[in-house]
């Protein structure tokens, strides 16, 4: 996975590997890779993506759906059976779930790295710059009022990774890698994994905000997204679904002397969180994202 994949994007690309493996095997020719259907279930307490490409390639093959998902299915359990779980549902879709091991491995490239960099976002370098830049785009007051709560929660994911930092959660290589945008912002493997190779945060409230970082992340950078992204909606759920997790799941006290990984592994959550906040706010609506209010 490279640094900043979509989920969505890494499942596409090893269902139209296995798809060209399993057409290929059957002498049919594969479905256009743009109308492949792929989505993202509902379900916060995994992250879980549901095809029915055997379903629409049915109708068109002369096999049943179920027969065709399990030509794809076995193609995907050989090429990613490690990092993912297939499973086939009636009437012919296939469930495709990502393990422990690579939704660790995620969230850990998300939380210490920034989306992109100064070159790719187009600001001049320092917070001059960037205000100049976005006096340029003559955003509206009412926009900024508007977007204050999504604002509010950066702030507040910088205040707190600062106070882990301060007080030995996390390890941060230069507390000013938070206004960066190519530096690495830990210098440590956050604890995302228990000794059994599950996840730790496993509150609703941890899955709730999870789950809209990756959809964020998938309307980010998978290049099928259909339709109109609301921008300002997706920030606005994820900075809700932030505060939701802040007021749900404790980190100092008794949390932090207890359980230090499981506070570690919500600090991190909290890192990945303020990264892909600042990324909206500066490159998709256009204005600041303060380090305090």
């Amino acid at each position: 996975m490279s640094k900043y994949t979509a989920i969505k994007q890494l499942i596409h690309s090893y269902l139209i590997q296995s798809l060209s493996i399993y057409t290929s095997n059957h002498h049919d020719s594969c479905i256009d890779e743009q109308k492949i259907p792929l989505y993202k279930g509902r379900d916060n307490n995994r992250v879980l993506y549901i095809s029915d490409i055997a379903i629409k390639l049915s109708k068109s093959h002369n096999r049943t759906p179920m027969e065709i998902a399990s030509g794809i299915a076995s193609h995907l359990s050989a090429t990613c059976g490690e990092v993912f779980s297939i499973q086939i549902v009636p009437p012919g879709s296939i469930y495709v779930e990502l393990k422990p091991l690579l939704l660790a491995a995620w969230l850990q490239s998300i939380a210490i790295k920034s989306l992109g960099n100064e070159e790719e976002i187009g600001f001049p370098s320092g917070e001059q710059g960037q205000i100049e830049e976005i006096a340029k785009r003559k955003i509206s007051l009412d926009n900024s009022e508007r977007l204050f709560a999504v604002q509010y929660a950066h702030a507040r994911c910088c205040s707190l990774v600062l106070l882990a930092h301060r007080e030995g959660l996390i390890k941060l290589k230069n507390i000013k890698n938070l206004l960066a945008d190519t530096s690495e912002n830990s210098q440590e493997q956050i604890p995302w994994l228990n000794h059994n190779y599950q996840m730790r945060l496993s509150h609703p409230a941890e899955g709730h905000l999870i789950a809209e970082l990756v959809k964020v992340v998938d309307n980010l950078e998978f290049p099928h997204v259909n339709g109109f992204v609301n921008w300002e909606k997706a920030a606005l759920d994820l900075s809700q679904a932030f505060e939701v997790f802040w007021c749900k799941c404790r980190i100092w006290g008794n949390v932090k002397i207890s359980s230090p990984e499981l506070a570690q592994a919500r600090v991190g959550l909290m890192m990945a969180t303020q990264s892909v906040l600042k990324f909206l706010l500066v490159n998709k609506l256009g204005i600041l994202a303060p380090l305090e209010l």
